[in-house]
């Protein structure tokens, strides 16, 4: 999994890891020395003693960079603008082992986004996985969350996983299959 693009780190202090693909939380103790494979959406994929691990941004600094900023809306957003930046972060959504976010990869079936009076907003996603078995779902399912959340004016988010219709490759989007290589 180390190649010529991976970055040495060393954990500046003990970090919640995920074990890809199992799905498993373990604690990676600080002094820990590997690699970031991937960083992408604001989380990491690290490879360390022969396994891969997902950190969330939010633990950024325990391999010495900074998460990403809060999305923010502008003055007046727009119900369009609010849309947009719901699929933006959405964009931010990777599956640790694959560099292509879930959006483009067509796991998005549904996203609504419903208005309440107070002005708040409900969005409901139903997303499902490149594979019924993966490890990961459970994992995927609580970044769309928790990227969706933190939007300003968002009160609720319900994220259901699903498996009909089942995923296939034709679902990526164009962009999606070249960086895979599926052309």
């Amino acid at each position: 999994m180390y190649s010529h693009n991976s970055e040495p780190i060393k954990l500046e202090r003990d970090c919640p890891a995920i074990i890809v693909p199992a799905g498993d939380e373990v604690t990676l103790p600080a002094g820990t020395v590997g690699y970031i494979t991937q960083q992408l959406g604001g989380s990491f994929t690290v490879f360390v003693e022969g396994n891969l691990f997902r950190i969330d941004g939010m633990d950024a600094d325990a391999l010495g960079k900074e998460p990403l900023p809060r999305p923010e809306l502008p003055e007046n957003a727009s119900d369009d603008d609010f849309e947009e930046l719901v699929w933006t972060q959405l964009g931010t959504c990777y599956d640790p082992e694959i560099p292509v976010n879930i959006a483009d990869l067509g796991l998005i079936y549904r996203c609504d986004i419903e208005r309440e009076e107070d002005g708040q907003r409900r969005i409901e996603v139903d997303m499902t996985l490149t594979a019924p078995g993966c490890g990961m779902g459970d994992i995927l399912v609580a970044d769309v969350r928790s990227k969706l959340i933190i939007i300003p004016t968002v009160s609720e988010v319900d994220v259901e996983l699903v498996f009909d219709p089942p995923w296939n490759q034709s679902m990526m989007t164009e962009a999606a299959r070249l960086e895979v290589g599926m052309f």
